[in-house]
Formats: C-alpha cells, structure tokens, sequence
C-alpha cells in the first residue's frame, strides 16, 4: 500500500485509478485485480496503512493525558495525508485503525464511564478530530494562504449583519489559530465527563 499512499499524497483521490496504481506497481491491471477488486478496497488499504503512522502512546496513570495524546498524534497524521479525514466515514474495520480505537475506549473506560457514555465520547472524540483535520485540510488546499483572510475579511466588512462572529474572532488567524483551537476542544471534551477535574496543561494562553 506504499505505492497506493504516495499517489494519494501526491494526486489526490481523483488522481488514484487502478490503471495508474498498476503502472506504478510495473504489473498489468489484471495482476492487480488478483489483490484488490476495486478503487475503495485500495482506498480503505491505505487509509489502514496511514493509521499505521498514529504512533500508540504509552499507557501512563491518567486517562485523559492518554487520550490526548492519541488523539493529537492522529490528527497530525491526518494533516499529514490531507485526503484521508474525507474518507473516514467509511467503515473502518483495518487492523491498525482498530488497535488504535481500541486504545482510545481503553483509556475512557478507566475514566469509569458506562457503556453507552463510552459509546458516546468515542465518537465524539472520533468525529472531533476528523473534521477539525478535515476543515484544516480542506484550508490547505486552496494553496492561497490569504484565502481565509479575505473569508474573515467578508465577515467583519458587514459587523451589524454578523455581530457574533466578528466579535469572537471566527476565522481570525490572528486570534485562533487551527491549533490553538483544536487543543481547546480537546479541554472541552475531555472535561466534560462528571467526573473529576482534568489536570492543566502549557497552552500558552492567559
């Protein structure tokens, strides 16, 4: 799947074909068709192989450090292969996509929470850094770094009309950035449980 990541990286998921994955591989399309039947079964190949890179934290005694972790490191990989957040709604049943969901109920699960709770914040963890990785992706894309300036230059040239987002400073990089942002979800999620108070840590913010 090596080859298949590197195209992806490189084109796209529309520059993927089996023919070009076949040339790349130096075999013919029918020898390919041997190993995979079709384009999503490479897709969901390498989307299990790029999971391979969310390097697994070392269990330490707080659940919500661990889930930090794991959880940054995947978004850094995602960030990494910016057409792969756009193809996570697809079922993932690979063998390092579920070792690594695998770690993250662990670690919820000593937080002491009930099934359905665990089910939840699972997928609330899952579908946080999914589309946080997404939207940053989608951004990066464009190639024009001032594409989201003139985005926030739209919003604040008319602030009786958005009075809210000018003030709290949507899509202001000055302000947010993707990071900052991503970090501060993470407080909100993780200290929402009813449990105890999660432990600080250096953000640089006042």
């Amino acid at each position: 799947m090596e080859t298949a990541v590197v195209l992806l990286d490189t084109s796209g998921t529309g520059g993927l074909t089996m023919r070009r994955l076949a040339q790349e591989l130096k075999v013919t399309p029918t020898a390919l068709y041997w190993h995979v039947k079709t384009k999503d079964d490479v897709l969901d190949l390498a989307l299990d192989r790029v999971f391979a890179e969310v390097q697994l934290p070392e269990k330490t005694n707080e659940w919500r450090a661990d889930v930090r972790t794991l959880v940054s490191r995947w978004r850094e990989v995602m960030l990494a292969h910016s057409w792969a957040p756009a193809l996570i709604g697809r079922p993932m049943l690979g063998p390092n996509v579920l070792a690594r969901t695998e770690f993250l109920q662990a670690s919820l699960a000593r937080s002491g929470m009930s099934e359905s709770e665990l089910t939840v914040r699972t997928r609330l963890l899952a579908n946080f850094v999914i589309g946080s990785a997404l939207t940053e992706a989608t951004w990066h894309q464009t190639g024009d770094p001032a594409t989201r300036g003139e985005a926030r230059d739209l919003i604040t040239a008319d602030p009786d009309r958005y009075p809210t987002l000018t003030a709290s400073g949507h899509l202001d990089e000055q302000r947010w950035s993707d990071a900052d942002l991503f970090e501060r979800g993470l407080d909100a999620l993780l200290a929402d449980t009813g449990l105890a108070t999660p432990p600080s840590h250096p953000t640089g913010r006042t």
